[in-house]
């Protein structure tokens, strides 16, 4: 699967899962949403239920900024299933620019933000190395 292949499932695709590594050098996943900005994925701390605002994926890219992202897509025809594998460096915003074109890409993309837009702090990963397959 070329780049070119490989931006344009990204840019459709709805939900990724992200790594990050916590500070015991542990991965720690999570599914996100995620919005394609040229070579950075955008995302968000929203408003749905957690714990805590204070995330350990936060912690985790303050402490470690090297990231996974993975977009992936499966059916029960497996002719048809791929997944793109992006690795780069994230950073957290909390104001600025960064975070408020954060959640205008986002709104974007995700009906849900148009009316309620997420808070921050967002997440802005720099895309260093696509890597893709598809079963095509």
């Amino acid at each position: 699967m070329d780049l070119a292949e490989m931006r344009r499932r990204v840019q459709e695709a709805r939900v990724a899962r992200l790594a990050t590594i916590d500070p015991a050098g542990r991965p720690h996943l999570v599914p996100v949403v995620f919005a394609l900005s040229g070579d950075e994925l955008l995302l968000a701390v929203d408003r749905k239920p957690k714990r805590t605002r204070d995330l350990q994926r936060l912690a985790n890219i303050r402490e470690h900024p090297m990231v996974a992202v993975l977009v992936d897509h499966y059916e029960e025809d497996w002719s048809r299933l791929w997944w793109v594998r992006i690795r780069g460096s994230a950073r957290v915003v909390e104001e600025g620019a960064d975070l408020e074109r954060a959640a205008v890409a986002l709104a974007e993309k995700f009906e849900p933000y148009r009316s309620e837009p997420p808070e921050g702090p967002a997440i802005v990963v720099t895309a260093e190395e696509w890597l893709g397959w598809s079963a095509e």
